[in-house]
């Protein structure tokens, strides 16, 4: 359990009030009334910690669940650790490692990942996410496109490749036959517990401790599974 500087410290309000993406399917399923999925049963278990009540905010993208708690409607988030969110954020290791994959039409000559990083390719994500932080720094020739979803906005404009998380993508492709999955990987996305930067080094510690904790005991590969997932996702231990 924690000592009682960290438990005010993360819940100020006697309540644990815990940022949900939604938008995430690996992470969290259901609906905003009934969340399911490993970040819902993390802050259940970081309430129980606590030994304070939780109370769920779900959202449909990451950047709606960061600003919940840059801006104080949330103590804490689930989000994927990126050098432009850790200005503002202090993550605890990561829980879970998922990937970024393209998808292409079926008669598109790109390959590799490193064909699409050449001029005149245009990538639809998933805006505020991940992978649009991540290629939006390190694209050196590609353009990023923007919208609501990476596979929507691809779709839609017409676009030269759509980026997305693999489970979600691959089962796009699955059921398009017009579209081809790039099955090498863009990136490695690390998932983590974040707080705000204002919190104490104590409760930093104190998350880092228990994601450390849940990862060793197998309670995330257990919340993988009964979430449906896949157990490889599990991030290695710290």
């Amino acid at each position: 359990m924690a000592t009682p500087d960290v438990v005010a410290d993360l819940a100020p309000t006697g309540t644990l009030r815990a940022s949900i993406n939604l938008g995430n399917p690996v992470l969290a399923q259901g609906t905003p009334e009934q969340p399911t999925g490993i970040t819902v049963d993390l802050a259940r278990e970081l309430a129980r910690r606590l030994d304070v009540p939780l109370e769920l905010l779900c959202f449909d993208a990451a950047r709606k669940s960061f600003a919940a708690m840059a801006e104080g409607r949330a103590d804490l988030c689930f989000l994927a650790i990126d050098p432009a969110r850790e200005e503002e954020v202090a993550f605890s290791p990561a829980y879970v490692v998922i990937e970024g994959v393209y998808a292409v039409p079926r008669d598109s000559p790109l390959r590799t990942v490193a064909d699409v990083d050449r001029p005149g390719h245009r990538i639809g994500v998933k805006q505020g996410s991940a992978y649009d932080l991540s290629l939006t720094r390190t694209l050196a020739h590609a353009e990023v496109v923007r919208g609501a979803e990476g596979l929507d906005v691809f779709r839609e404009e017409g676009l030269e490749v759509g980026a997305g998380i693999r489970e979600p993508v691959t089962a796009a492709v699955a059921g398009d036959a017009g579209l081809r999955l790039i099955d090498e990987a863009f990136m490695q996305i690390r998932q983590a517990v974040g707080v705000r930067r204002d919190r104490r080094p104590a409760s930093v510690d104190f998350l880092a401790a228990v994601v450390t904790e849940l990862l060793a005991s197998g309670f995330v590969t257990d919340a993988l599974r009964r979430a449906g997932q896949s157990e490889d996702l599990a991030a290695p231990q710290p």
